[in-house]
C-alpha cells in the first residue's frame, strides 16, 4: 500500500523532546489519487515571522500539524539535533509537557528559528 512519511516531534518517556518518522497509509482512492483515512481537526491558525524570528524553550500547548508554506523553519532539540522544514514540508507537533509536570527550561521542549532572508508561513491545524 502506498504511504507518506511524516515527521513527528514528540516527548520520549523521559520528558525530552524527540523525532521520529511515521508512515501515512494511503488505502483510499485509486491508482491516480491516493487518500489517506480522514483525520480529525477542529481549528487551524496561519502564522507569519519575519526574517530573523526565534523562539525560546517551549513545548507544543496542544497537538497539531504544522506546514510550512513559505520559508524556512528549523527545529532544535536539546540534544544539539535539529532539523529543517522548507516549503511543502510537514511535520506533526506533539511534543506536550508531560501530565502534571511543571515546564523545566533546562529539559522540555523545542526551539525554532526562521532561516534566509524570506519570511516564514506556517500553517498550524489542531488536532
Amino acid at each position: 500500500m502506498p504511504s507518506l512519511v511524516k515527521t513527528v516531534l514528540y516527548t520520549d518517556e523521559q520528558g525530552y523532546a524527540r523525532f521520529r518518522e511515521e508512515a501515512i497509509a494511503l488505502p483510499e482512492g485509486t491508482e491516480a489519487v491516493r487518500l489517506s483515512e480522514p483525520h480529525p481537526a477542529h481549528s487551524l491558525q496561519w502564522r507569519q515571522s519575519p526574517p530573523g524570528f526565534k523562539s525560546e524553550w517551549h513545548c507544543t500547548t496542544a497537538p497539531q500539524w504544522t506546514f510550512i508554506l513559505a520559508g524556512k523553519m528549523e527545529i532544535g532539540l536539546r540534544d544539539g539535533s535539529s532539523r529543517l522544514f522548507s516549503a511543502g514540508d510537514f511535520f506533526f507537533s506533539n511534543d506536550t509537557l508531560p501530565p502534571d509536570t511543571t515546564f523545566d527550561p533546562e529539559k522540555h521542549g523545542h526551539r525554532s528559528r526562521q532561516i534566509g532572508d524570506e519570511a516564514l508561513v506556517t500553517l498550524f491545524i489542531k488536532v
